[in-house]
């Protein structure tokens, strides 16, 4: 070592003794052409690997994000498939659906007639009650017919338990005592 080397290595040891508590370590120099092999600190080792770990998960999710991406025949037969499938279940839905409605509105539209129906049978009866006169009637039945009422003698009242209709042609009981 030279002159100026000895002296500015003394004058950073005089600095360092104006310091307690520090001391500085003396700069060794390298006069070779080959530099030498810093040996990395902890936190550094710790900061490469964080790197290196990033840059694999990185790899990892690009790996898979292109596997995802890849579509195989059959998976490409069955995703076709599947819409297929998705796509008529759609348009059966949509037209069942259209079905409905349309029963909904020809039900609607029959409920509107069988009401203007019964109004009209309504208003034709009320029409024809009003239209007949009894008296009348009772007067071309008793003048022009001939018809007269029944005398309390000729009204023959019976019970029937069989049933609670009457049939035509079927013997009135008491009627061939007479």
């Amino acid at each position: 070592m030279g002159g100026a080397m000895k002296q500015r290595m003394a004058g950073r040891e005089r600095y360092a003794a104006q310091r307690p508590g520090r001391a500085v370590a003396p700069v060794q120099y390298n006069y070779d052409s080959v530099a030498r092999q810093l040996v990395p600190t902890e936190e550094q080792r710790g900061e490469r690997e964080d790197r290196l770990r990033a840059r694999r998960t990185e790899r990892i999710a690009r790996r898979r994000e292109r596997q995802a991406l890849h579509m195989d025949l059959p998976y490409l037969m069955m995703l076709t498939a599947a819409t297929c499938a998705a796509l008529f279940i759609c348009c059966s839905y949509i037209r069942v659906q259209s079905g409905i409605t349309a029963s909904m509105r020809n039900i609607e539209t029959q409920e509107e007639q069988l009401e203007a129906l019964k109004s009209e049978n309504d208003a034709l009866q009320t029409a024809i009650n009003t239209d007949v006169d009894l008296d009348h009637i009772y007067e071309v039945a008793t003048n022009e017919l001939g018809m007269v009422y029944a005398d309390r003698n000729q009204v023959i009242r019976y019970k029937k338990t069989e049933s609670e209709y009457v049939r035509q042609y079927e013997d009135i009981p008491g009627a061939a005592e007479r």
